[in-house]
């Protein structure tokens, strides 16, 4: 059963301040992140950012196949979606993948 820890918002920068989606969404990432199982936000969106010079417009914390996974997704200014999952528990690059076009 895949259970998601969601913390979105529209990101400009990491000053800026998050949605919580779920129930204790950010608490819960601030806990693992806290007991070091989960690598900081900021060391993802450095790599991601370097991958796809878009806009952040929704990130992700899911617990899938027995791990942590961040999902960032980017539109571009085509109003192209781009979602970039990595491995929160070293911070490895997993996969990528195109969404739809925003309207």
């Amino acid at each position: 059963m895949k259970q998601a820890l969601i913390v979105f918002g529209l990101l400009c920068g990491l000053s800026s301040t998050l949605g919580v989606a779920s129930e204790g969404g950010h608490d819960d990432a601030k806990r693992l992140r806290e007991a070091g199982e989960i690598v900081p936000l900021e060391q993802i969106l450095k790599d991601a950012r370097a991958r796809h010079g878009g806009r952040i417009i929704e990130i992700e914390l899911e617990h899938q196949d027995g791990r942590y996974v961040y999902e960032i997704e980017f539109v571009d200014e085509r109003g192209a979606v781009r979602e970039y999952y990595y491995d929160a528990g070293d911070g490895r690059f997993l996969w990528e993948t195109e969404g739809e076009t925003e309207h």
